[in-house]
């Protein structure tokens, strides 16, 4: 009692340490959990670089075929799908940059966070140092060696031992303690900083991206152009159209079946809406009507699938009724398409769009946006082909459209239909 009486500041001060330092561990459980996040983050970064890797390898693969195709007729045609398809791949690689800009958002808030605590921790610990300081000079010139030589027998110097060496390990700890903080608040930051200058390249690749999808827009803008100008094609390239148009007709009418088997046992539930919506807002006169009609590329006589409605490029396209996208693809001829399934075995098709907005499998809402308008595949011009079948059957779209006013274009005049 005599000895705690005389050391009583000292033995305070250490027992303040002691819950101070006790303070101190929730901190450390949060760190913890903060990186096992972080981890998380950059194992999806890595993932995401990866495919950025693959987006870069197709693209340069389509390049070296673009770099093979001659400027004749069906390789005009040919050249123009490769550009359409590398401009898919651009926009892929943009998406996955804002996938990858949004992670690294994601990572520098959590090193932000972590840095907080880390700076916190030290404060805690920098103040807990000079309240051990404080209390050693509070306590005057006391050395561990004259706590020592005051003992008044064996035991007690034993005891006091005992004490001098826990002191001497907790004064050992805080300056560890400190030190180490120190040192992960150095790492936090230059990690942080790579971060931030990984992202910031990123940043600077996503800019190369959308001035390369510029670039091959209007690429593409120009073989439009040219093959407007073109008075025919080869016969090869008729029979392949309509090859492909078959095949592409024949897998539509698989998935049809396939959903169709969906809705009737209850796995998949849509709701089509009340009739049918017009799927271009503002934009109800045609260039093309359904039936037999002048090809604008081969100039022949040929039944033509749908109707087609001139828009800007870039303008909404919208679901005509509600359902579930069963295709949602790129071909040479349709060039960017989608086909959506509404029950009852209706479905409607959305051709040349200049992209897509929905995926196959995707549930729809009639109006909700499909993509939008363009002018990809065998087409001349930003527009709309849009068709409407019944049982794997093409319908004149105009007949689901009693109560729209709609106009034809023909020689340079427009006329209301009767319909």
């Amino acid at each position: 009692m005599k000895f705690f009486r005389k050391h009583q500041r000292t033995i305070l001060a250490f027992l303040a340490g002691m819950m101070a330092l006790l303070m101190i561990i929730p901190l450390l459980a949060n760190v913890v959990a903060m990186a096992a996040s972080t981890k998380g983050l950059q194992e999806e970064l890595a993932e995401l670089r990866s495919e950025s890797g693959q987006l870069s390898a197709e693209k340069q693969k389509l390049s070296a075929q673009l770099k093979s195709i001659q400027a004749d007729k069906e390789e005009a045609v040919e050249k123009k799908a490769l550009v359409e398809k590398q401009v898919n791949v651009i926009r892929a690689e943009i998406a996955n940059s804002d996938r990858q800009l949004a992670r690294y958002d994601e990572l520098i808030r959590e090193k932000n966070v972590e840095l907080d605590q880390a700076q916190e921790k030290e404060a805690r610990q920098f103040e807990l140092f000079c309240k051990r300081v404080r209390s050693m000079e509070e306590g005057g010139k006391v050395t561990y060696w004259s706590i020592l030589f005051h003992a008044t027998d064996f035991t007690d110097f034993l005891d006091r031992v005992t004490m001098v060496n826990e002191v001497m390990e907790y004064d050992n700890a805080i300056m560890d303690m400190l030190a180490e903080t120190r040192q992960q608040i150095a790492d936090t930051k230059a990690s942080l900083e790579a971060d931030r200058d990984a992202q910031q390249k990123v940043r600077d690749a996503q800019a190369a991206q959308k001035k390369e999808l510029d670039g091959k827009l209007k690429e593409a803008d120009a073989l439009v152009h040219q093959l407007a100008g073109k008075e025919d094609e080869l016969e090869a390239a008729e029979k392949a159209l309509a090859a492909a148009a078959a095949e592409q007709d024949r897998k539509i009418a698989a998935k049809q079946r396939e959903l169709e088997a969906k809705l009737s046992n209850g796995t998949v539930v849509i709701d089509a809406g009340t009739g049918y919506l017009w799927p271009l807002k503002g934009y109800n006169t045609l260039s093309s009507l359904y039936g037999n009609r002048m090809h604008p590329i081969l100039h022949k006589t040929m039944k033509h699938s749908g109707i087609d409605i001139p828009a800007p490029r870039g303008t909404n396209i919208l679901a005509a009724r509600g359902g579930v996208v069963i295709t949602s693809a790129y071909s040479s001829s349709y060039g960017n398409y989608v086909v959506v399934s509404h029950g009852n075995q209706e479905s409607t098709l959305y051709a040349h769009m200049n992209s897509r907005a929905v995926t196959e499998g995707d549930v729809v809402t009639q109006g909700q946006i499909l993509g939008y308008v363009g002018t990809t595949g065998r087409s001349t011009g930003n527009h709309l082909h849009f068709e409407v079948r019944v049982g794997g059957s093409r319908r004149d779209p105009v007949d689901y459209y009693p109560g729209v006013t709609l106009y034809v274009r023909s020689g340079g005049t427009k006329v209301q239909l009767d319909h």
